[in-house]
């Protein structure tokens, strides 16, 4: 062959492998642009009869009751009277809904900008009592936005739908997964968020008769007043009265701000930032302290003592870098300091029960550890649990809480090595 067909023929075939085409499928997200009316959506809190686990959010516990929210859609009431077999009470209807707090029998909740009360002293039949309306100005649900326009009484919002495609890629082509097709897949931020003008499940302290939530929470109740975060604020109410929240006042945080953790006088707040610690003695006015950074991720936070636990995860609209545990030295709160980091895989939600730690790694499961040497973590995994999806997780001491994408689960932790399964609540099914 001659040289010069030769390196034709060389070209060609080099150009050939880079064009072959291979099939790809990957779970993205589409957007759908919808406008509600905020006359037709205070019409629709109602309770209903139980239905099944669909697309699970936060959990919030008190008593004998758990509340798992269905994520945009309302909030299921289980009686877990006998943690072995959960019943299902009823459901609430409530468009927008993503966070829950509890002081003696009123339920809070989000429904987009308003903030709903409802009396629960009857499960089986919670009513709407109170409602402050506009308070919450903007939010994510999956990645999708939504916003208030004040000025016709409406939410514009993004739906979210999970959409399975097989996509033709170039079989050389070394792709990253959130970028394709000429747009970005968002990946999840969190569960539920927006932003307004246990042990170490947040114990909201004080003042009345109150539950606990896990640590993606955004609200949070001590004494008279419920706290609010959003994406840019702490928005305090006044509960002195719990059937009658009152629009109190709105603290400036800073921006991606996504959970918050009430620990004795102190109020910790977490961002894709960094860690917020606020001296809460005057509840009606807390006061900034410091404010922890590190590289940007998206980041729950939970107290014990002198530390807080922070977790770090890539994969999320935070667009962060680390999957990482920090343990940080708070005992001067406001100069707080990293005492050390471990490297996770992608880890979420956590709850001490001192010395234990668990770890939500989503689909990588839960992993516990024993905390007792703050610079050893890593030396002292107790177990991990890889078959379970874990979004965030409750310690009520012998008993775990544990939320996930495949649904609720409920564990015997009397052995933190061996945790023993006592129910689990599977999405798709009504108990």
């Amino acid at each position: 062959m001659k040289p010069k067909l030769l390196l034709f023929v060389l070209i060609a075939a080099a150009c050939w492998s880079c064009n072959d085409q291979c099939k790809e499928t990957r779970v993205v997200r589409r957007f759908t642009t919808v406008t509600h009316s905020l006359m037709e959506l205070r019409t629709k809190v109602k309770a209903e009869s139980p239905r099944a686990l669909d697309q699970p959010g936060k959990m919030y516990v008190k008593g004998k009751y758990l509340f798992v929210n269905e994520i945009k859609k309302g909030i299921h009431i289980i009686d877990n009277s006998n943690p072995s077999s959960p019943k299902f009470v009823s459901f609430v209807t409530i468009p927008g809904n993503g966070d829950i707090a509890v002081r003696d029998n009123v339920l809070y909740a989000d429904s987009f900008s308003d903030l709903v009360a409802l009396d629960i002293s009857n499960p089986a039949s919670p009513k709407e009592i109170d409602r402050v309306k506009n308070v919450f100005k903007s939010g994510l649900f999956d990645g999708g936005s939504w916003n208030l326009n004040e000025s016709v009484g409406a939410i514009n919002d993004q739906n979210v739908e999970w959409v399975t495609e097989t996509v033709d890629v170039n079989c050389e082509e070394n792709l990253n997964p959130g970028w394709w097709g000429g747009g970005i897949m968002w990946m999840i931020a969190d569960r539920a968020s927006f932003s307004g003008a246990a042990k170490s499940a947040s114990p909201q302290s004080a003042g009345g008769s109150n539950g606990q939530a896990g640590s993606m929470a955004r609200f949070a109740l001590h004494q008279n007043f419920l706290y609010t975060v959003g994406q840019s604020t702490l928005h305090l109410f006044n509960i002195t009265t719990p059937s009658k929240p009152v629009d109190f006042a709105t603290v400036n945080v800073g921006w991606g701000i996504e959970t918050i953790f009430p620990y004795k006088n102190k109020l910790f707040i977490g961002s894709s930032t960094g860690m917020f610690i606020y001296d809460n003695t005057n509840p009606a006015e807390p006061k900034q302290l410091a404010n922890f950074q590190h590289g940007r991720a998206c980041d729950p936070v939970v107290v014990e003592g002198d530390i807080a636990y922070v977790t770090l995860r890539t994969g999320t609209a935070c667009a962060g870098t680390q999957n990482q545990l920090d343990l940080v030295d708070i005992s001067n709160p406001s100069s707080p300091q990293l005492i050390k980091s471990y490297q996770m895989e992608n880890p979420h939600g956590l709850s001490i029960d001192f010395p234990t730690l668990y770890l939500c790694e989503g689909e990588k499961g839960l992993k516990v550890f024993d905390v007792a040497d703050k610079f050893a973590v890593d030396k002292h995994q107790l177990a991990h649990f890889k078959d379970i999806d874990a979004y965030d997780v409750i310690s009520l001491g012998e008993t775990l809480l544990l939320i996930g994408k495949d649904g609720f689960y409920q564990y015997d932790a009397s052995n933190p090595r061996d945790l023993k399964l006592l129910s689990k609540i599977p999405v798709g099914k009504a108990i």
